[in-house]
This record gives C-alpha cells, structure tokens and sequence, in this order.
C-alpha cells in the first residue's frame, strides 16, 4: 500500500509539471495563442485577477499568498498550485484577488489595494461577462465601447505604475445553451470578446482565447460538463482553464 501511494503521489507531480509547455491531454497547447509565451523568473509576484471565476470561493479575508484557503477551488489555484511545484527554486509567490459579480469599474475602485500595492510581475485578468451579462438580467448600461475603454483606463494605470509587468488578458467566454447563456447573448456578447481581444494587441499582452477552449473541449464533453451554468465552471472545466493558463508558460 505504501508503494501504491508513492507511486501515485509521484505521478500527480509528474502531472503537473508536464503540464507546463506541452501539449496537454486534451490539447490545450493548442488552443492558445502562440505568441507572448511567458518564463517564470526568480521571485516572480503573480496575480489572479477577476470576476467570480476567478474567486471560486476563496476565503476573502486570508490575503497570503501561497495559501489553499486565498485560492477558492477554480483555476487560478489549480494554476497557482502547479506554478509552486514547478517552481519551488524560484521564490514565487501567487496571489488570486478574484472577486464575484465584479466588473471593470469594480476593479478600477479596488486596483490600488488589490494589484498595485502588490506590485505583480505577472498578471492576469479575466473579466468581461459581467459587464456584459448585468446589461441583460439587470438592465445595465453598457457597450463593447464603454467596456474597451475602461479596460484601457484600468491598463493605464497599471502600466504607470508597472512598467514591467508582464500582463495576460483572458477572454470572457460563455457555452451557449447551458442554463443562462442563451440565444439572447448573442450577438452582443461577441462584441465583448472582440474589445478584449483588441485590448490585449494593444498592450502587448498575452491573450487567452478561453471561447476556443471551451469550443474544442465540446468534441469531447458536452457543455454542462464544463460549465455549470454556461459560465461557471466545473471541477473540469477548473482544470481545462488551468491547463489553457499554463501553455503560455515557457518550459
């Protein structure tokens, strides 16, 4: 039994560091971008930052980095978790300062304390559904424009404060016909998607094409085993993110 559990704790690891920089199970390598890859280098700050995909849960007021309870049970820990196996000669530390419902002015109020004043040299952000998505359930008032230029502002800020920072904008992304999304999101929340897509040419960022991924994952599971509503995902659906975050990292 002792070697039982050897051998598969050190499969798990292998896993895990595999995964960085190599085509996944499911080919995550190749729905991302190929461009702007990313090394991790010594003392790395990373940073998660979002909506409530990215929070999953996190217990709030646990502000360390490195800790199961600040991750919640989305992708951003099982990202962080392999980044600290991988890495563990490289000093890093993670950080997930997702927080539910938010929207770009949400993170623009809450910048300073949540990503200026931990100074980051990675950062990633996943935010848009919201701003799209309070426009049809609570009659919000909001467009691809408004919502570009104030991802522009939040990116300024960031940029003038951190030049160096390497930055990650993830897509929103929605699977259609699972509980909210629905024909009605569509074609507006395209118009979303297409912002973040620019807004990441723009800065030079490193953009992750999350749609894509869900969109190929479909071959193999249907879109209610991703997501559990068609935008939060699953215990899968973590994972397939977090693979997808981590095939921009260099090997």
């Amino acid at each position: 039994m002792e070697t039982r559990r050897k051998f598969l704790a050190k499969s798990l690891l292998t896993l895990g560091a595999a995964t960085i920089g190599t085509t996944t199970l499911f080919g995550a390598e190749n729905n991302v971008a190929k461009g702007n890859k990313l090394r991790i280098q010594q003392d790395d700050v990373i940073l998660f930052q979002g909506d409530s995909i990215t929070d999953a849960g996190r217990k709030r007021d646990n502000l360390n980095p490195n800790d199961t309870s600040a991750f919640g049970h989305g992708y951003a820990m099982m990202a962080g978790a392999t980044l600290l196996n991988t890495y563990a000669d490289k000093n890093i530390q993670v950080y997930n300062r997702g927080i539910s419902g938010n929207r770009v002015p949400d993170l623009i109020g809450r910048w300073d304390t949540d990503t200026l004043q931990l100074r980051p040299t990675v950062l990633s952000i996943l935010i848009g559904v919201n701003d799209f998505w309070r426009t049809i359930d609570r009659g919000a008032q909001n467009t691809p424009q408004q919502y570009k230029q104030q991802y522009q502002q939040l990116l300024d800020t960031t940029l003038k404060h951190l030049p160096q920072v390497k930055l990650i904008i993830g897509e929103p992304f929605g699977v259609k016909d699972v509980k909210h999304v629905t024909d009605a999101w569509y074609p507006d929340f395209l118009g979303y998607q297409q912002a973040a897509k620019e807004i990441a040419k723009e800065y030079n960022a490193t953009f992750l094409p999350y749609q894509s991924v869900f969109d190929k994952a479909a071959s193999h599971g249907a879109g209610d085993y991703w997501t559990t509503d068609g935008v939060h995902t699953s215990l899968a659906g973590a994972n397939l993110m977090a693979e997808a975050w981590l095939s921009l990292i260099k090997s």
